[in-house]
């Protein structure tokens, strides 16, 4: 709370005496739209920009935040559907179809990052090779690429704390681990790479991911990448 209404963001009612913030009933039903609106990985900037148009209307917000929220509940109870189904199989109490085992996953989101990537200028092609080349991966070798992805992250975080510039030795090297983890799956161009950074950036399930690690991760990776694309790839 502190740290919105420095920003701008939320306000309290009044300041006490004391300098403590105190909040009434308008205040805490805007807080819970920016709630809202966070969940559904949208930045803080988006937020105020949003909240502080004059055509915001807070009734209107909420059938949507209604309408995303039953839409996501009926993907989530399709996914359990889909666990308890797998659980049964394995225990030999149930035979699953093949058809049945991907059920209630967003193969609509996989294509809306197929389009993103092929509009960067990743062909077709490469993403069926991509698709191709990690199906038959077991349970460990993708566990192997989470804490390689993970160890980046830290990485980066760790720079950002210690404020480093996107463009500095450091961070580029660490750039370059990402850059070659990604060409486990595809090989970036120069174009497509930076391509891969402007999906990070406006896609909100990748903005929540990065938001969720460190509120400044999403920028500076990016920045860092097309650095390191403007560099490295041709």
């Amino acid at each position: 709370l502190h740290f919105y209404d420095e920003i701008g963001l939320l306000k309290p009612a009044y300041y006490g005496d004391n300098n403590y913030r105190y909040y009434e009933e308008a205040q805490l039903l805007m807080l819970q739209q920016i709630l809202f609106f966070r969940e559904i990985g949208l930045q803080l900037s988006d937020i105020r920009r949003i909240i502080s148009s004059p055509d915001f209307d807070k009734l209107k917000t909420l059938e949507s935040h209604r309408k995303i929220l039953e839409k996501n509940f009926d993907q989530t109870k399709k996914l359990i559907e889909t666990v308890d189904k797998t659980i049964a199989h394995l225990r030999g109490k149930k035979t699953m179809k093949l058809e049945e085992i991907f059920h209630g996953f967003n193969n609509e989101k996989q294509k809306l990052y197929e389009d993103f990537l092929i509009d960067s200028g990743v062909s077709q092609d490469v993403i069926n090779k991509s698709k191709d080349k990690i199906k038959d991966w077991t349970k460990e070798q993708w566990m192997d690429n989470k804490r390689e992805g993970d160890k980046i992250h830290a990485e980066l975080v760790e720079a950002i704390n210690n404020h480093l510039s996107p463009s500095s030795p450091e961070v580029q090297k660490t750039i370059k681990k990402h850059y070659q983890m990604t060409t486990i799956f595809w090989m970036p161009t120069r174009e497509t790479y930076i391509g891969l950074s402007q999906l990070y950036s406006s896609h909100p399930d990748f903005v929540k991911f990065y938001n969720d690690l460190h509120p400044k991760l999403l920028k500076f990776l990016t920045e860092a990448m097309k650095i390191y694309a403007e560099r490295e790839l041709s």
